[in-house]
C-alpha cells in the first residue's frame, strides 16, 4: 500500500469518526434539557397515573427531568398532534394506549396525523383489558344480574359511559348490548377521570373502560366489575369473568400501552429511550404498582410496538366495519 492510500484513508477515518463525534455530541445536547412526556387525557385517570409512575423512574435512567405534560382533548387526538408538530429530538414523547394510536385514525377521516407516517414507536411496556362496571347505585352484582335490572328498572335501557367517543368501550357497548338484547347508549367523556365521577355519583349506572380505570374504585367497593375482555381473567381481579365466559367471544387481542415519537427521532435516542423504559419496568416496585392497576407489565422493543399496532388495528378495523360505523 501506497502512503498515498494510507494517507487518504487515514483521512477517511478521521472523518467517520468526526462525524460520529459530532452526531453524539448532537444527540447529548438535545437531551440535556427536560423531557415532555405528554399524554392525550386529564389528570386523575388511570393513563395519567401510569404517566407519573413511569416520568418518577424515567429521570433517574435518563439524568434528566421528565415532565408530565397533560394535553387532553378529543381522546387524546390533540396531543397526538402536538406530538405531529414537536421537535423530533428525543425531548418531546408520547405516552398512549391504544385509542389514540389505532382507533382514531379507523374512525375518524382526518384525525390530523397517521401513526405510522408520523411517529416512531419507542417502546410498550404493558397490555391492559377494558371491562363493564357496574356504579354503586344499582345492585347489580354480576354481568347476569345487570341484564335483568336494565330489563326491569329500565324497560331494557340504559346509558352507559365510556371515556372517549368512537372508542373500542363505545363499540364494546354496542356489542353487549346486541349479546343481551338491550337498547344500550354510549355516553362518551373527555376521559376516564369525569366518567367515575358520574359513576360514583350515580349519575350513570355503569361504564366500560379499562381496569386501570376502574380498579382503585373496585378494591374499595365503590363500584363493581362485572365483566372483562381478554383470552383468560386478570391477575388483579381474579374473581372478574372473562367476557369469553360469559359467551361474548372473539375479543381476546389486548390493547397496550406504549411511548411514541415524532417521527425522524435520530435512532440513538430511540435506542437510548427505550433501555430506560426496559430498565424501568423491571424495577420490582414499579411492576407491583402496575400490575395492581390492573397492567400485565412486559417490554416491547420499538419493532415489537409497530408489530402490534399492525396487529391490532387489522382486527378492529374488521369489527368496525362489521359494525356498520362510518368514520366521521
Amino acid at each position: 500500500m501506497s502512503q498515498f492510500q494510507v494517507r487518504q484513508g487515514l483521512r477517511g477515518l478521521f472523518k467517520t469518526l468526526a462525524v460520529s463525534a459530532l452526531l453524539a455530541a448532537g444527540l447529548a445536547q438535545a437531551q440535556t434539557g427536560p423531557i415532555k412526556l405528554m399524554v392525550g387525557f386529564p389528570p386523575g385517570g388511570g393513563t395519567d397515573a401510569i404517566a407519573r409512575i413511569l416520568a418518577d423512574k424515567l429521570k433517574d435512567q435518563l439524568g434528566v427531568p421528565v415532565l408530565v405534560d397533560n394535553k387532553a382533548g378529543a381522546g387524546g387526538q390533540l396531543a397526538a398532534q402536538a406530538l405531529k408538530a414537536a421537535p423530533a429530538d428525543g425531548n418531546t414523547l408520547f405516552l398512549s394506549h391504544d385509542h389514540t394510536i389505532t382507533i382514531l385514525p379507523l374512525v375518524v377521516k382526518n384525525p390530523g396525523y397517521d401513526s405510522a407516517r408520523d411517529f416512531v414507536p419507542v417502546a410498550g411496556f404493558a397490555t391492559f383489558a377494558n371491562g363493564l362496571a357496574i356504579s354503586g347505585g344499582t345492585p347489580a352484582k354480576s354481568m347476569t344480574e345487570y341484564v335483568a335490572w336494565v330489563q326491569k328498572q329500565g324497560a331494557g335501557k340504559d346509558t352507559v359511559g365510556v371515556p372517549a367517543p368512537a372508542s373500542v368501550p363505545e363499540f364494546l357497548v354496542k356489542v353487549i348490548g346486541q349479546k343481551y338484547q338491550l337498547d344500550l347508549q354510549a355516553a362518551p367523556y373527555r376521559g376516564s377521570a369525569p366518567m367515575m365521577a358520574d359513576m360514583l355519583g350515580n349519575q350513570i349506572q355503569a361504564g366500560v373502560g379499562s381496569v386501570p380505570d376502574f380498579i382503585e374504585n373496585q378494591k374499595a367497593g365503590k363500584i363493581r366489575m362485572v365483566a372483562v375482555l381478554g383470552g383468560k381473567r386478570q391477575a388483579a381481579l381474579p374473581e372478574v369473568p372473562t367476557f369469553a365466559e360469559l359467551g361474548l367471544a372473539g375479543f381476546e387481542d389486548l390493547p397496550y400501552y406504549g411511548i411514541f415519537a415524532p417521527k425522524g427521532t435520530p435512532q440513538a435516542a430511540i435506542d437510548k429511550l427505550g433501555s430506560a423504559v426496559a430498565k424501568v419496568i423491571a424495577l420490582p416496585e414499579v411492576g407491583e404498582r402496575l400490575t395492581n392497576m390492573g397492567l400485565t407489565v412486559g417490554y416491547m422493543t420499538s419493532a415489537q410496538l409497530a408489530s402490534r399496532e399492525q396487529a391490532y388495528a387489522k382486527t378492529w378495523a374488521r369489527i368496525i366495519k362489521d359494525s356498520g360505523f362510518k368514520a366521521q
